[in-house]
């Protein structure tokens, strides 16, 4: 054995690939030295990351991109012991793909010479067969056992192989053709050996094998041409050539049948030819049209296809299993079908979960049961409830192995000691890992003590378990103590019952009023005078005290929000008197205001409104920093007719521009966009350019103030619809270093609940997020952590508006498999100085603006109602002059509204006197 294992190594050495530093070359002395040092540099290098890979694995045997960039190594290091043992490791854990057992298989056949070691590679082509069902290692299977053709029994363990690579994989429809082709070729080789000399005439022994093997062929090609493959015809024609009879009418029948049903699979199959990975929609068609045509052989196969190209995709694997489980109920096929379910997929507790289950159905050994169950705890699922979920199925199914009428049995002791490990379990273990146990509300212990109260009648022992269930905060719960109050009115007796809700009622803080009911009546109907006065005097005494809290907790309440609504309005008073003061000190003495047209109407409309000034003594024009006029949302205004203010370039640069209308019938063609650079130069041309990509683009809308300042969003309307739609997609793009907010064009007023927003807000599974990221971080460099980890197919840096990094980031993978471990992996990892957070995605719930109460909007005064973005500072007041004049000297009116002397401003202003009719009347004569 040793000189073959030194024959083994000496192969291996062989199959080095060139450049390797042990290959050797024919450099001169100096490129040898070179290339021997840079090996040396290499081969040390390999050896400490071989040295990682191992300790990673020890530390989580579950890391499946691990195993591969360790055996990856050591076949590139010549490692046959090591490599042997960690694709045997592996394979104990998952499921090879094809690629993985094809380079073991062969690294295997080419270092077996001695029947001994055939027989290993048949044992290792047996594993290789059961994990997926492969055309190419079934026919690289039987190709082998040609090779032992010449051993005892060769020829009838070729046909055997070959008997069962058809009826596992002979129905494929486009790989099925090689394996029937391999398989006459085989036979046609085994005719030729029984062929007599030429010239001789055969014994009647000899006649007799060769029609029975001339039989065997015949019955292939008829079993063939009765299935539905590709190249059909071709196969057909092949028969006919080679048989010397006519084709039976039968075997014609079935030929012309699997034709018509090729032509019924053709669509599905081109689909998965034209699909791009992981092609699960069109898997799911197939699957669909199977299982109407109803063939159980067919239907296991597609799925079987269907989980070799998506063997991380727990919800195909479930529907396999349930239809293994409800149509099938073949032992070997279900149990097999489930152990490589949860080897693909360990991370997912429904599939262990089932996979008990079957076992329970199949009657498997108890002892095979729970070394199953110890294998799922190890598994590493990701969330807490997880373990809860595989512990109460494990406790139902030793539950179902108890005898019940027993006092006392093996079962029944093993049963209450899960029960218990459970609950340390939930607590040491899953609480040290998640922070949680999984099982707030104690469910477990729980059912323990259902158990322990009516099938075991030991009350004692399940008034213990609702104790200890009390004591892990779940007295305040009020169904925690019913749930205890309707075991013991079932099982247990009157004066526990009572006990139980006088305590329920003292603690209960969610739902006191209730458990208050439940007690009265118990009273009412089997207590005494002294229990009924004890229970009303304790249920008043209970509520009194819960109403008072309450009442306290509102009052609080209410002064909070008082508190708020003060600072509020103190905040406001402040701007206001900060605006009023600032506007006092640009007006000049003896200037007229001039009044500028009210273009905040409602949204979408436009209105021109025709200049007024104010009669007064001089001549003056509002300062251009006050004033800001635009058209609303969708275009520019003109500016105001009167004189020209001193910024000519101003005034000139808008003034021939003409009022555009909204047309809010062309909502649909529009879009709307935002965070634009304030500094951009020719916004329209700039935006017509990028947006052509997405269709014809009708016109560009952008918004400017008064002097000509682009204010950082516009309106795009294009010719189609759909291409307002394809504009969307440009959501988020990087314009002049600050992402373009693009969103469909929609009235607010008329849809004031309408948001946009672009990225899911549930739980992804299959997406990280990431917190802690350096600023610096680029989508390159964080590609690059992640990717080790798995495909990585989206990666988003979230920013602020001005474009800026804010440390966080979603990365998102091709499967949910990917996204844990990339967890598991990633979570404390240093980047660039920095510890980042790393977790599923799971953004917490928004909280909505509370609604106004529609019952109290006429207590409310009457708001006066703007333009669709509230009080623009062009707005004007229509109220008379006369009427707004007061007894008390007053400053000059800016926009119609009266403003008081800066002595008289920082005091509160005086409620008006409420004036009838006549009042006005009078004050209008006086005038």
């Amino acid at each position: 054995m040793a000189a073959a294992g030194a024959e083994a190594a000496a192969e291996e050495e062989k199959r080095l690939p060139e450049g390797d530093p042990e290959s050797g070359g024919d450099s001169d002395d100096e490129g040898d030295s070179d290339s021997s040092g840079d090996g040396e540099d290499e081969e040390k290098e390999n050896e400490a990351e071989i040295q990682r890979l191992e300790e990673q694995l020890s530390i989580n045997a579950f890391d499946y991109n691990c195993h591969l960039d360790l055996i990856k190594l050591l076949r590139q290091e010549g490692e046959l012991v090591k490599l042997r043992r960690a694709r045997q490791k592996m394979s104990e854990l998952f499921p090879l793909t094809e690629e993985i057992w094809l380079d073991w298989l062969k690294d295997e056949i080419k270092m077996a010479s001695e029947i001994s070691e055939r027989e290993k590679v048949y044992e290792l082509f047996e594993r290789a067969v059961k994990d997926y069902i492969c055309p190419e290692i079934w026919l690289e299977y039987a190709q082998y056992s040609i090779g032992g053709i010449g051993q005892e029994g060769g020829i009838e363990r070729v046909r055997s192989i070959f008997e069962r690579a058809l009826t596992a994989v002979g129905l494929h429809v486009t790989k099925g053709t090689a394996l029937w082709e391999a398989y006459r070729e085989f036979e046609n080789a085994i005719l030729e050996t029984a062929q007599p000399a030429p010239g001789s005439i055969p014994s009647p022994e000899q006649q007799q094998v060769l029609c029975s093997q001339l039989e065997k062929i015949h019955t292939l090609f008829r079993r063939q041409l009765g299935i539905p493959l590709l190249d059909m015809e071709a196969s057909y024609a092949e028969y006919e050539e080679w048989s010397e009879e006519p084709i039976p009418e039968t075997t014609v029948k079935n030929y012309k049948k699997a034709l018509q049903q090729l032509e019924k699979c053709k669509p599905y199959e081109e689909a998965l030819l034209g699909a791009e990975t992981p092609k699960l929609a069109e898997y799911q068609a197939y699957i669909d049209f199977e299982m109407k045509a109803g063939d159980p052989a067919r239907i296991q196969l597609i799925y079987e296809r269907a989980l070799a190209e998506n063997c991380l995709v727990p919800d195909l694997w479930a529907r396999y299993n349930q239809y293994l489980d409800r149509q099938l109920k073949v032992k070997e096929l279900v149990l097999s079908a489930h152990d490589r379910a949860v080897r693909n997929c360990p991370w997912t507790v429904g599939l262990w979960i089932r996979y008990l289950l079957a076992m329970e159905r199949h009657r498997v050994e108890h002892s095979i049961i729970s070394e199953m169950f110890e294998k799922a705890l190890n598994a590493g699922f990701i969330q807490a409830t997880d373990y809860v979920e595989i512990w109460q199925a494990y406790l139902d199914y030793l539950r179902r192995r108890v005898d019940f009428t027993q006092d006392s049995s093996k079962e029944l002791e093993e049963l209450r000691s899960a029960f218990a490990r459970a609950v340390e379990y939930l607590k040491q273990e899953v609480e040290e890992r998640f922070s949680e146990s999984g099982d707030p509300s104690c469910t477990i212990m729980q059912n323990w003590a259902r158990v322990e109260a009516r099938l075991c009648n030991n009350m004692q022992k399940a008034r213990e378990l609702w104790d200890n269930i009390m004591t892990k905060g779940n007295a305040k719960y009020a169904n925690m103590w019913l749930e205890y109050y309707n075991l013991e009115r079932a099982h247990g007796d009157t004066q526990h019952c009572r006990k139980a809700l006088h305590r329920a009622v003292q603690c209960t803080s969610d739902y006191p009023e209730h458990v208050c009911e439940v007690l009265l009546t118990l009273e009412r109907i089997e207590g005494t005078l002294e229990d009924w006065d004890a229970a009303v005097q304790k249920t008043e005494n209970r509520l009194a005290r819960v109403n008072e809290q309450r009442a306290k907790a509102a009052e609080k309440e209410a002064a909070l929000a008082k508190q708020e609504e003060e600072r509020a309005e103190q905040r406001k008073q402040a701007r206001a008197e900060k605006k009023a003061s600032k506007k006092a000190k640009k007006t000049r003495a003896g200037d007229k205001r001039k009044a500028d047209e009210d273009d905040e109407g409602e949204w979408g409309q436009e209105e021109e409104l025709p200049s007024k000034r104010h009669r007064a003594e001089g001549d003056g024009v509002l300062p251009e920093e006050d004033m800001e006029v635009e058209t609303g949302l969708f275009g520019r205004s003109e500016k105001a007719d009167g004189p020209a203010a001193p910024k000519e370039k101003a005034s000139t640069s808008r003034k021939d521009i003409p009022k555009v209308f909204h047309d809010s019938s062309k909502d649909k063609v529009t879009v709307f966009v935002s965070n634009l650079s304030y500094t951009m130069a020719e916004p329209e041309a700039k935006l017509r350019e990028l947006f052509g990509s997405c269709g014809e683009v009708v016109e560009v809308r952008a918004v400017f103030n008064n002097k000509g300042t682009f204010r950082g969003y516009c309106y795009v309307q294009f010719r189609e619809e759909e291409a307002a739609r394809q504009a969307l997609g440009l959501d988020r793009t990087a314009v002049e270093g600050r992402p373009m907010f693009v969103s469909p064009c929609v009235d607010k007023n008329k849809n004031p609940d309408f948001k946009v927003f672009r990225y899911s807000t549930t739980l992804e599974k299959h997406k990280l997020f990431i917190s802690g990221l350096p600023f610096s971080c680029t989508k390159e460099e964080l590609e690059e952590v992640c990717k080790a980890h798995g495909n990585v197919k989206d990666i988003r840096l979230v920013t602020n508006r001005a474009g800026k990094p804010k440390g966080l980031a979603y990365v998102e993978y091709e499967n949910e498999a990917q996204a844990s471990q990339a967890v598991l992996k990633m979570d404390g990892l240093t980047v660039k100085d920095h510890v980042i957070k790393v977790m599923i995605s799971n953004p917490p719930l928004r909280k909505l603006p509370e609604r106004p109460d529609p019952s109290k909007a006429s207590l409310a005064l009457p708001r006066q109602i703007y333009g669709a973005r509230g009080k623009g500072r062009t707005q004007l007041s229509m109220m008379p002059r006369a009427l707004q004049r007061q007894s008390n000297p007053v400053a000059k009116a800016e926009n119609g509204m009266v403003q008081n002397s800066p002595a008289a401003s920082s005091e509160p202003p005086a409620e008006p006197k409420k004036m009838s009719n006549a009042d006005f009347a009078k004050m209008l004569l006086k005038k």
